[in-house]
């Protein structure tokens, strides 16, 4: 797979490459404050050894592994969010862009053992010195093995725990190969003492030896809840050990279908709101991710720069910009096409995204035609086929 960005100086190399290799795939990847990241603080924290313009590839190559925490490193003004956003107040549009991007990093939840610093300051309740330090809690006594452990972060307080705590993830299997890990460590130290030096005091345990992982610090319910949680899993005899598993789907299945929603959280003492949260993160998969059911990357083979485009070709490609007069549409050729505001009717646009006006958002994806190339100009004009 070869990652490609709207750089025109990739085309060229890209284009040799195809004609080469007929089997590689392009995935169009938007440059957006790649170049703005690779000078950042961040950047050079990160990467101290590469140039700017190599940082800015392995940004880019990075959207596509995982775009979100990408593209947190970046503030959501320099990723393009209008041509008309320097008219309004920039302190309103940070604020308003700066609780989208933490309200996405929330729903998604992160890990907390692999996570960059700027991605925890984006969640609820932490901000950049706390951010700062967990990773440095996390570097002098390794990875967190529960959720509770948050608590001994400095500065990191009883209000700021409640408030983060529910969006941070723990790799299960992860956790389990670490502790066994130290505990054969620990084993064979023990046994070491005991033949060579004995008489002496025992060394005290570590950490690790004295935490156990929970298996509830998987989910998305929050610790306050894990007494419903255990008396829930009491109730419907399912242990904590099968959380996302089959077995679990069908035993809350089999309860609630009989008890209803509203009797189980009664009988239970709760609201139906926090026994339905406790449902989803018992039943949902391990690793589980929401985004694993928006629109899947697009990948081309053969259209990569403005000489291979020809009228009639039909391309996906998604809405980079709205305006009055038309939407940009990146269709991975290095210049977005225009789709003129006459070309956007109702019938065009699906049932599901019907809206009060017929103007297409920035991220949606389209299918297009091509209805006119102007390559001197640098000019493609494009006709909505239908939303996807």
């Amino acid at each position: 797979m070869a990652v490609r960005a709207g750089r025109r100086q990739y085309e060229m190399p890209l284009r040799s490459e195809l004609q080469l290799c007929g089997s590689v795939c392009i995935n169009i990847v938007s440059e957006a404050g790649a170049s703005i990241y690779s000078v950042s603080p961040e950047a050079s924290k990160e990467m101290p050894d590469l140039d700017p313009n190599l940082r800015s590839a392995v940004s880019i190559a990075r959207r596509v592994q995982d775009p979100l925490a990408e593209l947190v490193k970046i503030e959501p003004k320099h990723i393009g969010v209008g041509m008309y956003q320097h008219d309004v107040s920039q302190t309103l549009l940070k604020a308003t862009l700066d609780s989208v991007v933490e309200e996405c990093v929330s729903f998604v939840g992160v890990d907390i053992n692999i996570c960059s610093e700027i991605l925890l300051r984006h969640i609820a309740g932490l901000n950049a010195n706390r951010a700062k330090n967990i990773i440095e809690w996390r570097e002098k006594n390794g990875p967190f093995i529960n959720r509770e452990q948050l608590k001994e972060v400095k500065g990191l307080g009883p209000k700021s725990f409640q408030q983060c705590a529910g969006f941070i993830r723990f790799n299960q299997e992860y956790i389990k190969t670490f502790c066994s890990s130290k505990k054969t460590e620990l084993g064979s130290h023990a046994l070491l003492t005991k033949a060579g030096t004995q008489g002496k005091k025992k060394s005290k345990p570590t950490p690790c030896a004295s935490r156990q992982p929970n298996p509830l610090d998987q989910t998305c319910i929050h610790p306050e809840s894990y007494n419903i949680a255990m008396r829930f899993l009491s109730f419907i005899g399912g242990n904590a050990s099968d959380i996302g598993k089959s077995d679990m789907q069908t035993k809350v299945n089999a309860v609630i279908q009989k008890e209803g929603l509203e009797g189980t959280a009664k009988r239970l003492n709760t609201t139906v709101h926090t026994l339905q949260l406790i449902i989803d993160g018992l039943t949902q998969p391990e690793g589980f991710d929401i985004r694993t059911d928006f629109d899947k990357p697009d990948f081309k083979r053969s259209i990569v720069c403005l000489e291979d485009l020809s009228v009639g070709t039909v391309l996906t490609g998604k809405v980079e910009n709205a305006t009055p007069f038309g939407v940009f549409v990146d269709i991975g050729v290095g210049k977005a096409g225009l789709i003129p505001v006459r070309n956007i009717t109702e019938a065009k646009l699906s049932k599901v995204k019907k809206r009060r006006s017929l103007g297409l958002g920035p991220g949606e994806r389209v299918e297009v035609k091509v209805l006119n190339v102007d390559i001197p100009r640098l000019r493609i004009t494009l006709d909505l086929i239908r939303v996807l």
